[in-house]
């Protein structure tokens, strides 16, 4: 993907990308032109099939069709990426703490600037704990690519700040459900941030779906995946052990394919996050 840099913008240096999407909508105009000379009842096809592939595309986590999207690491490497969305929570994110140490793993925490405003000592023990935080939008909202860019921006900035307050400079962004669309690198370069989703999840729907979550995972997990799993409560709250024991035979089922499970930072070859040097001092109350 061929980048190029453009002029200034808000005193920031944007960065113009070549995705799949300039490809393929200059090819769809040049084929809508050949055709016209062939048959022009067919001129708006490739036209239409491009537009429809700009409303489908975007839904799929694994195609960077409108920016850069990583979504797979390393494929060399023997180990895999293990990535919690939509937390920090406050009876979950420590249970999940607890089990990452017992393997001696290590995890990124996409948070929300919502929960990270409510819950600053779990910000601060998963920081403690050596595992990394990514931004996750401010509120989660599944259909903010839909809304305006000002909009988009205000969530992306916000959480920005929120996490700068409390020592922390994430450097990665997974949108809600894994979501893109055409405004979103050009408010992710401003803030210095680069978009990670992931190639591997058991389709939870947010902890709706917990059943079988380990089997699901471990059957297709493959050197270089970057896992994808959610850091909330079970919707049926008596399922908050069995969702546990999922995840505690997913760590176990990696380990014994041979895996190890790495800092996304060391399966994508990049950093993820930077801390500043005033961190405030959260005490955490087990």
């Amino acid at each position: 993907m061929k980048t190029f840099q453009t002029p200034l913008i808000n005193n920031h240096p944007l960065r113009f990308f070549l995705t799949p999407s300039h490809f393929i909508g200059f090819g769809s105009y040049i084929a809508a032109f050949l055709l016209y000379f062939y048959d022009v009842r067919f001129t708006l096809t490739p036209l239409a099939l491009f537009i429809l592939l700009c409303f489908i595309a975007p839904f799929c986590p694994k195609i960077g069709f409108f920016l850069p999207v990583i979504r797979k690491g390393k494929s060399k490497t023997k180990g895999v990426a293990i990535t919690f969305d939509d937390g920090p929570d406050s009876i979950t994110t420590p249970l999940v703490l607890d089990l990452l140490s017992e393997y001696d793993a290590k995890a990124t925490f996409f948070v929300t600037g919502k929960k990270a405003v409510k819950h600053p000592e779990l910000i601060n023990k998963i920081i403690s704990n050596g595992h990394s935080i990514g931004n996750h939008t401010y509120t989660h909202d599944p259909f903010i690519m839909l809304k305006s860019a000002h909009h988009l921006h205000k969530e992306i900035e916000t959480t920005q700040e929120t996490l700068k307050k409390q020592g922390i400079v994430p450097l990665i962004f997974r949108p809600p459900v894994g979501i893109t669309n055409p405004k979103l690198y050009k408010i992710l370069d401003m803030n210095g941030l680069y978009c990670v989703n992931y190639n591997r999840r058991a389709c939870d729907a947010g902890n709706k779906r917990i059943k079988n979550l380990a089997q699901k995972i471990l059957k297709r997990v493959g050197p270089g995946d970057i896992i994808m799993l959610h850091d909330t409560l079970p919707v049926k709250g008596n399922e908050l052990y069995v969702w546990l024991n999922e995840i505690d035979n997913l760590l176990s089922g990696i380990m014994n394919k041979g895996f190890s499970i790495l800092p996304l930072s060391d399966i994508i070859g990049k950093s993820v996050m930077k801390l500043t040097n005033s961190r405030p001092e959260i005490r955490y109350f087990a």
